[in-house]
């Protein structure tokens, strides 16, 4: 069987990739919700699932306020190496933001295993005591999400945006509806799916709206 290949270049192929997403949401009847259309767009490029039209949801005016974070040199905190090693490092160094991940620290391990909680959850607390706008960029763990949430109840946290992406079946629906019952930016995606290159495709394709490339 012979198979015909489309030739591309490899510095063509993510723009392409971005052609084939538009024409096959215009197939499908989506209108684009400027301006958080290119998140989504973004996160359908990371996964190829074009079931992020609907799970995508969006607090209002979140997009200007998420922007606003990172002109202030927000943090961004991840729950998982793996979302860090998604997110653009160039980006991140011309738009002058630190990222970071505390899943490895040492104390992190001992105050969750000091309070029989996930490092996860430990690793939001230490978080809490960054200074200035945090946007944190949760995509494996529910527990963070919930303590994002007690947190935030408890008024020793401000979030910029959470980020909440977790994929899985335990708590996970739960965790991103207690984000959503909080007065503060989200970006959410509802149901199980998610996953760690989620949060990184929507920090990423809201630091592309400011990175000059």
């Amino acid at each position: 069987m012979k198979i015909q290949l489309e030739q591309v270049l490899p510095k063509e192929i993510e723009e392409r990739s971005f052609q084939i997403i538009t024409q096959k949401l215009n197939e499908m009847g989506w209108t684009p919700d400027e301006p958080c259309a290119s998140i989504v767009k973004r996160v359908i490029h990371t996964t190829a699932d074009f079931d992020y039209v609907k799970n995508l949801i969006f607090s209002k005016d979140v997009l200007e306020r998420a922007l606003d974070a990172i002109r202030n040199r927000a943090s961004i905190v991840t729950d998982t190496q793996m979302a860090m090693a998604g997110i653009n490092k160039q980006a991140l160094k011309q738009l002058g933001i630190e990222a970071y991940n505390f899943m490895g620290d040492d104390d992190v391990a001992q105050k969750a295993k000091q309070n029989g909680t996930t490092r996860a959850a430990a690793c939001m607390e230490k978080a809490a005591g960054l200074e200035g706008p945090v946007i944190f960029a949760i995509g494996n763990a529910p527990t963070a999400l919930v303590r994002i949430y007690e947190l935030v109840q408890e008024r020793e946290l401000a979030p910029a945006l959470v980020i909440g992406t977790p994929v899985g079946f335990v708590n996970v629906e739960q965790s991103k509806e207690l984000i959503c019952s909080l007065k503060v930016p989200y970006i959410i995606a509802k149901g199980q799916k998610g996953g760690s290159n989620v949060a990184a495709a929507v920090v990423n394709a809201l630091l592309y709206q400011l990175y000059k490339r």
